[in-house]
Order: structure tokens, then C-alpha cells, then sequence
């Protein structure tokens, strides 16, 4: 194992395969994470992904609110190199500019494309057919460091969240480790981005969450799994809330004003959109649990919903 000495920063699921394949193979001394702000149904907090991996190795962990006021304890273990993925602060320059090796992120888009907190979404609903990691060096600005290595994976048309960003974060691991033993050495290369490809994924907004059913098909269903399950993508139907986690297309023109619902049978709720039919089979109703839209069906009187418009 090299003497190495690593901090570590990284929070939420998505970064757990990088830090559980840094502490196999490297001398991780500190594990950096968001402070703990999810609860459980009984409203006790909840250690973030990562705190409870370092936990159970016996690694010392440390939760600044803000890490630009409170980052001398990270100094205080001499880090070689620090290893961010999915952080969610900004790093000042006191830590960026301390480690030997410097700060490594591990970022998930093929930069310049999709810089921020959720470039997975953004390349889900933006209909992309590929997407990556990409290894970088920090600096000052948000993911705009120089490239060290990128790794690519495809998007299949039905891919929907969940399936790209596990499939991206044990990417994450496996590519860090391959490019880690040229960074200790010097022999990586260093790319700078090309500034005029630049283009963000940000963090997704509560507006961004909701379904238009004005545009086509094709952007709902993008939208509808490119937010699958999380947080969701969102309609308005009888002055309720409706999640709506899984959508199939359709070649059946719509006849209909957008957002109508055209029929609710075992297969879905067939909805008319501004080109062609849409159908939602995966949902959760506000205050019910969700469920397949066969299920769904057993439970409401399908008369309140038929003909009715999505909001």
C-alpha cells in the first residue's frame, strides 16, 4: 500500500465506490463530507454515505459547514494529494493549494460539457447518448480545471437515472485507479478545457422538476427519466401531486390539448403531449405510495382521472 497520504471529500452515495477503492489501496487519513442533514422517518439524522464508510474502516471524519472558513483541521493531516467526488462546496485556495500532488476531482461529465452538481441529470434529459468521467485538477473556479483523463459509457433511449449514476460512480472508482499511479509519478497528461464548449449541469431547481406537456413526447420522457427516482420528476391532477417515474413512447398522434388524459388501462396512462402519446406506467400520488400504474388503477375510480389534464 503506498505511504501516501490522502485526504479524502466526497459525500453522497455517488462517491462511495471511489472512497471504499481508495481505502483497499491507498493510505486514506481523512474523510471530508457535507454535515449530516437527511433524516429518518422518525426524524433522527442520518450519517451521510460516505461518513459511515469511514466509520467503518476507523478513519477520522471531519464535516465543516463551510469549508472556505473552516479548513485547517484538513492541513493539519499533510496531505500528499486530496481526492474530491461530489463534495458540494467550493474548495479555497489554502487547500487547493497545499498538497503536493494537489486536488484531484473526480467529476461526473465529459468535461467541458455539463459542469455543476448534477451533470447526470442534465445529460439524461438533454437526451444525450454517451456521457463519463472525467479526472481533473481543481482550481479555483467550478470544474473548470485541466483534464487529466476521461472515460466514456453509453446511454441507452430507457437508461433513467438510477441505472447511469451507479453505473457512473463504480466508473468513477475504476477510472481514478487507473490514472492515480501516473499522477503520483508525473506522467499524466494535462489538458486544458476548451472554453468555448463549455455548457453546465446544475443543480436540478423545483421548476425543473415539473412536466410540460406542451413539448413533445420525447423531451417528457427524457425529463421523466433523466429525474427517475431522484427527486423525481412532477405533474398536477386533481390538485394533487403526482410523481412520475417511468414513461414509454408511442407513434399515436395526439388528438388531444396537452396533458389530457386519453386512457388508463393495466399498460398506463396514455396522455397526449404536443406530438404524440405518452405513456406513464410508474408513479406515486401525493399521499399514496408508490406504485405501477396496473396497481394504481385497482384503488381509484378511473372516471375521475379520464379526460382530465395534467397541470
Amino acid at each position: 500500500m503506498s505511504d501516501k497520504r490522502i485526504v479524502f471529500m466526497g459525500t453522497p452515495e455517488f462517491a462511495v465506490p471511489v472512497l471504499n477503492e481508495l481505502i483497499k489501496n491507498y493510505n486514506v487519513v481523512l474523510v471530508v463530507s457535507q454535515p449530516d442533514r437527511e433524516k429518518d422517518r422518525k426524524g433522527n439524522l442520518l450519517m451521510t454515505p460516505t461518513k459511515k464508510l469511514a466509520i467503518d474502516y476507523n478513519i477520522d471524519v471531519y464535516q465543516p459547514t463551510k469549508i472556505k472558513e473552516e479548513y485547517e483541521k484538513i492541513l493539519n493531516y499533510k496531505p500528499d494529494i486530496i481526492i474530491t467526488c461530489a463534495y458540494g462546496q467550493i474548495l479555497p485556495n489554502e487547500i487547493l493549494n497545499y498538497p503536493k500532488y494537489g486536488c484531484i476531482n473526480v467529476h461526473g461529465s465529459l468535461l467541458p460539457k455539463y459542469r455543476g452538481g448534477a451533470p447526470i441529470h442534465h445529460a439524461i434529459i438533454n437526451g444525450e447518448k454517451e456521457t463519463g468521467i472525467t479526472i481533473m485538477y481543481m482550481d479555483s473556479k467550478m470544474d473548470s480545471g485541466d483534464i487529466i483523463y476521461q472515460s466514456k459509457i453509453e446511454i441507452g433511449d430507457n437508461d433513467n437515472l438510477d441505472k447511469i449514476y451507479k453505473e457512473m460512480s463504480f466508473l468513477g472508482a475504476r477510472t481514478l485507479l487507473e490514472i492515480l499511479p501516473q499522477i503520483f509519478e508525473g506522467t499524466n497528461s494535462r489538458i486544458k478545457q476548451d472554453e468555448t464548449l463549455v455548457s453546465f449541469g446544475l443543480n436540478i431547481t423545483k421548476e425543473e422538476e415539473k412536466i410540460d406537456f406542451n413539448q413533445s413526447s420525447l423531451r417528457i420522457h427524457n425529463k421523466i427519466r433523466g429525474l427517475s427516482s431522484i427527486p423525481g420528476a412532477y405533474a398536477l391532477i386533481n390538485d394533487k401531486r403526482m410523481k412520475i417515474y417511468e414513461s414509454k413512447l408511442t407513434d399515436i398522434p395526439s388528438k388531444n390539448v396537452p396533458g389530457t388524459i386519453v386512457k388508463i388501462d393495466k399498460n398506463g396512462i396514455l396522455v397526449s403531449t404536443n406530438d404524440k402519446d405518452i405513456i406513464i406506467t410508474d408513479i406515486k400520488l401525493e399521499g399514496k405510495k408508490r406504485c405501477l400504474v396496473k396497481d394504481f388503477i385497482n384503488g381509484i375510480n378511473v372516471s375521475d382521472y379520464l379526460k382530465k389534464r395534467f397541470e
